[in-house]
């Protein structure tokens, strides 16, 4: 960047200079020269008097010198007019050497002036091409052809196996990848050919990248990364020959790994589809197969590639001899996430109510960025509030933000809509717990959040990779608890439970349709192929019949209404445990699992957890303020140490001064004049 600044310095510096050349050169001729122009007949006049010193005449221009540096001009009238007054005047005044009568001569300067706009566009546009040419993008601007790729070498990267967490057996299968780059020699006599690609296949945020930079980290060779989208272009065959220079460069800097973040980008089915059979994407899919298993042996390069959509890949592409294993990474487990908030905590100062392991209970579901992100935000809360620890009340509200967005406490709701809202998530809760094998109540609120009016957060007690027809059943049941707490306690129903509604509606159709859950219509699977992607089919058709599709709608409809009788009934029956749990969300707006708990069981009144909620209010205001002091005088201390240093080392430097300097001037000068009054009295 310094050299391209100085270089475009230098240029303009040429260029101004040149521009200054040309127009002093343009105005050498006319300094102090006085140019006048008189009418045709006072020019008549000044000739028939014998004033000029020479005349010029240029078509119907005439110039007459009077002096040294002084001339006039005169346009005439027409060429007769001219003509008269060279036969008059001119010719007589000529012949007896009076005047110097002449024609203009070819003005070479004013050639040059003419041309010069001219010289300095071309010099500009040759001026343009060298910049872009030689400066422009590194020198790359005309090579669009060229890879993408950036190499990343062994010196600048910080990331190994002990960085990931949560992916044990994942990185047992990359192991293997990076034992080969280090010492090849030991497959080769065992007649082992070690896999050229591999294909890590996931949902996003699980960590697929990071692994293939811990991957590279660990063989220490050099890692090419290059995202999917890059080697498409507009223009035919760009694609291609980025993968030609891709593996070109990885040959020359064998051994190496080759990352294709998001290949399903290149990596389509070919066949169908917009472009036809000939388009840019699938020539550049043929070279990059082409470069992963042909002719020629690629020895040393392995091939990383990342997607979460493995179905529209081109099958040609996951062929053995191209990306001969597949590695799934899913979300992590109970264990994985443990570890995983474990390697995100170490710079967080956590609390002491703070336990991973709960943590992790709480965040089922979540990927590794998900819980990257949630534990920065709870330390942004933190330090919003100005706090010095992070307590788990932050990361639930970090959680809770998350998931479903900022808490909108400040929103003015009426107090239909609070009541309407109370029964409705009392009625969730309610139904939940009453349940068999129900998943344990972590909140209930009624303050909005997100789009939600308030919502009801369970608590899984463990990791499940089934579901059972009884637990989807129960779910159904749960999701239409809060329009029946509304039908029994109010005497309107609302639009809350829309999102309920088509959440029980999709799980009963996959009951139905998907995982034979129906009686009726048996163990067959009337799904269709999911979402529609370029390469495959752009409709789908159904593969049953008007008939089917008639039950279908029936047992959809059987499985949705039988659940929300049973949440009558059971609301029914615990009509004393809804209305107190309501109560207690109009009083306090948010419940806690444990509160909830003591509600469903009777032990404490809504009175009573009102007085309970305003106790521990007061007293998290209390700590709160007590910490907030602490950080302020730690933060006061730490800025006192600070400027006594400060102070410390100006005192060095200006007692350094003074035993190299002279005495303060003022003092010496009084000195001075009170030995000067000592002499004068001896005298």
């Amino acid at each position: 960047m310094k050299r391209f600044t100085k270089n475009i310095s230098i240029y303009l510096i040429l260029f101004v200079v040149v521009l200054a050349v040309a127009f002093f050169y343009k105005g050498l001729d006319n300094t102090d020269v006085s140019v006048k122009e008189v009418p045709f007949s006072k020019f008549v006049q000044l000739t028939s008097q014998e004033k000029f010193e020479s005349v010029e005449i240029d078509g119907t221009t005439i110039t007459g010198q009077l002096s040294k540096n002084s001339y006039v001009y005169s346009y005439a009238p027409s060429i007769s007019q001219i003509m008269w007054l060279d036969e008059n005047y001119l010719m007589k005044q000529a012949e007896e050497g009076k005047i110097t009568y002449s024609s203009p001569k070819p003005d070479k300067g004013s050639f040059l002036l003419t041309l010069l706009p001219n010289i300095i566009m071309i010099g500009a546009l040759i001026f343009l091409f060298y910049i872009m040419m030689n400066q422009g993008g590194n020198g790359k601007a005309f090579q669009f052809a060229k890879s993408r790729a950036k190499m990343v070498k062994s010196a600048d990267r910080k990331v190994t196996f002990d960085d990931v967490a949560g992916l044990e057996e994942e990185k047992q299968e990359l192991s293997e990848i990076v034992d080969f780059l280090k010492d090849p020699r030991k497959y080769r006599e065992l007649g082992a050919r070690i896999p050229k690609g591999i294909l890590l296949v996931g949902p996003p945020g699980t960590g697929k990248t990071y692994i293939s930079k811990a991957a590279a980290g660990e063989a220490g060779v050099p890692f090419f990364t290059i995202s999917g989208s890059d080697f498409v272009e507009m223009f035919v065959g760009v694609g291609a020959s980025r993968v030609r220079d891709l593996f070109e460069q990885a040959k020359k800097n064998a051994p190496c790994i080759v990352f294709i973040d998001e290949i399903d980008a290149v990596g389509r089915k070919r066949g169908s589809g917009i472009g036809g059979g000939h388009d840019e994407r699938e020539q550049t899919l043929n070279q990059l197969l082409v470069e992963m298993d042909g002719f020629e042996e690629n020895s040393g390069i392995i091939i990383l590639a990342a997607t979460n959509r493995p179905d529209v890949l081109d099958p040609a592409l996951l062929r053995p001899g191209r990306f001969d294993r597949q590695i799934v990474i899913g979300l992590p487990d109970i264990k994985g996430r443990e570890e995983i908030i474990k390697v995100h905590a170490k710079n967080k100062p956590l609390a002491d109510d703070v336990t991973p392991s709960i943590l992790a209970r709480r965040t089922m579901g979540c990927t590794p960025a998900d819980l990257e992100n949630i534990l920065n935000e709870a330390a942004l809360i933190t330090a919003r509030r100005n706090g010095r620890f992070i307590r788990m009340e932050e990361i639930e509200e970090a959680i809770r933000k998350v998931e479903m967005g900022p808490a909108k406490k400040s929103k003015v709701v009426s107090d239909k809509e609070k009541k309407l809202t109370a029964y409705h998530e009392a009625g969730h809760a309610v139904v939940a717990r009453s349940l068999p094998d129900h998943m344990p109540i972590h909140e209930v609120t009624i303050v909005p959040r997100g789009r939600a009016g308030g919502y009801t957060m369970y608590l899984p007690q463990e990791d499940t990779l089934f579901e059972t027809k009884q637990a989807m059943y129960h779910h159904i049941i749960t999701c239409m608890g809060g329009r029946a707490a509304e039908n029994l306690k109010l005497d309107d129903i609302s639009i809350g439970a829309s999102g309920d509604i088509k959440q029980a509606t999709d799980l009963a159709r996959e009951m139905v349709t998907k995982y034979g859950f129906s009686e009726k219509l048996g163990n067959v699977n009337y799904g269709g192929d999911g979402e529609v992607f370029l390469g495959n089919d752009f409709t789908q058709h159904k593969n049953y019949s008007e008939e089917t599709a008639k039950e279908i709608d029936e047992e959809i409809r059987r499985f949705v209404g039988d659940a929300y009788e049973r949440a009558l009934s059971i609301l029914r029956e615990k009509d004393e445990i809804l209305e107190n749990v309501a109560q207690a969300l109009l009083m306090v707006e948010t419940i806690n699992g444990d509160q909830f708990e003591d509600l469903y069981t009777g032990k404490i009144s809504p009175e009573d957890l009102k007085v309970s909620v305003d106790k521990a209010g007061e007293e998290k205001k209390a700590k709160d303020a007590e910490e907030s002091a602490e950080r302020e005088r730690l933060r006061a201390e730490e800025q006192a140490r600070l400027m006594e240093e400060l102070k410390k080392y100006d005192g060095d430097y200006l007692g350094e001064d003074d035993l190299s300097g002279p005495e303060n001037p003022e003092e010496t000068g009084s000195g001075e004049k009170e030995k000067e009054g000592e002499d004068e009295s001896n005298s």
